[in-house]
């Protein structure tokens, strides 16, 4: 759509309004879906194979049913929270606050890792890792009051929180503590310093909770322009996955009730990408594909890396709708297939399998 030409979705608002007809209680949508199929429809680097991704839904339903993978997979990690109770739910938050960037281009035993419980975490474990440390340690990591103590929290305490035991740093520090200092602040302002409000003020939608996010915190509106079209594409990856966490660790119950929780997404990071396109479901454009294989930086937001993240939500939601076609009666949505992805992609790094390494986009947003 060009500048010129009206919006229909503005025009179909005003039509409605004149008609009398306009419903201001219609069910929220996020619009991540929308945008990822806008995206694909006219994405030039990156392609689907059609075939592939039929086949990669049979085999994704076949191990999620060996591995009786559901939202009971979440806590069975022994780093994630077990408690069922706000205290559990300001982790989450403050977790998928922080949840971007941890991939080093340094080998295994140089990268950024946490030493707890007498093991090595590295990637997303690292942070999950540091925060439960920390809370060891009686340091208030989680609480929104401590966030914005300047003199309490500060680059300095961060750095002792994320303490690694290599020689290198949790990437993005100074970003991680403005991500806290900003919600800190939406938090006391709106939200009587307890993310549990947030959650009550979504009143039990799981795309509301999304865009209320989006709305009101900053460091959660991942959202971009793309060549031709008016309105941003929205990713909300990190908005997304505290719906998704929540869900999963509450089991769909308590503060974990949605109703409309299919509407997530696929988690637009650079893991679930690189196993889409290690099973054949998504390929890259000559130029794109020396990029990835050279570990090149593709800079946030660059129509490579909107492509890319697109595309890939695209896939997953296409690998949904074939596991739904086959099997009408399982219950699987996207964030089940992505969680499994994640794992499975995390496993072959583990076993050096992996046989394509997963993009770098050095971001606040995954």
């Amino acid at each position: 759509m060009s500048d010129d030409e009206a919006d229909p979705e503005l025009l179909a608002l005003l039509r409605q309004h004149l008609q009398g007809k306009l419903n201001l209680n219609e069910e929220p949508e996020t619009g991540v879906l929308e945008g990822a199929e806008y995206v694909y429809d006219n994405s030039i680097d990156v392609a689907l194979n059609m075939r592939a991704t039929k086949n990669a839904a049979a085999i994704i339903y076949e191990k999620m049913q060996q591995k009786e993978f559901s939202t009971t997979s979440w806590s069975e990690h022994e780093l994630h929270p077990k408690p069922k109770d706000e205290s559990t739910v300001a982790f989450i938050f403050t977790m998928d606050l922080l949840n971007f960037s941890f991939w080093s281009l340094r080998p295994e035993d140089e990268r950024f890792a946490i030493s707890y419980r007498d093991k090595t975490w590295t990637g997303y474990w690292s942070l999950v890792a540091s925060l439960q440390r920390a809370l060891e340690e009686d340091i208030p990591i989680t609480d929104p009051h401590y966030w914005q103590n300047e003199e309490e929290c500060n680059l300095e305490s961060l750095r002792y929180v994320f303490r690694s035991c290599t020689d290198e740093e949790i990437p993005l520090l100074e970003a991680r503590l403005s991500c806290l200092r900003e919600a800190g602040q939406v938090l006391y302002e709106k939200y009587n310093c307890s993310f549990a409000k947030c959650i009550e003020a979504a009143d039990k939608s799981a795309a509301g909770l999304v865009n209320l996010l989006a709305r009101d915190f900053d460091y959660f509106r991942d959202e971009f322009r793309f060549e031709g079209r008016r309105k941003p594409i929205r990713f909300l990856k990190r908005a997304q996955i505290v719906v998704a966490d929540i869900w999963a660790c509450f089991n769909g119950e308590g503060y974990g009730e949605f109703r409309d929780i299919d509407k997530i997404t696929m988690f637009a990071d650079y893991r679930v990408p690189q196993i889409l396109a290690t099973l054949g479901c998504i390929g890259y454009s000559p130029p794109l594909q020396a990029m990835v294989m050279r570990q090149d930086i593709l800079e946030s937001g660059s129509h490579y890396e909107l492509q890319l993240r697109a595309c890939s939500i695209w896939c997953v939601e296409l690998i949904r709708r074939e596991i739904k076609r086959q099997h009408p009666e399982t219950k699987v949505n996207a964030i089940l297939i992505d969680f499994f992805l994640y794992d499975t992609m995390k496993q072959l790094e583990a076993q050096g399998k992996e046989t394509m390494p997963h993009h770098r986009t050095r971001s606040i947003w995954y």
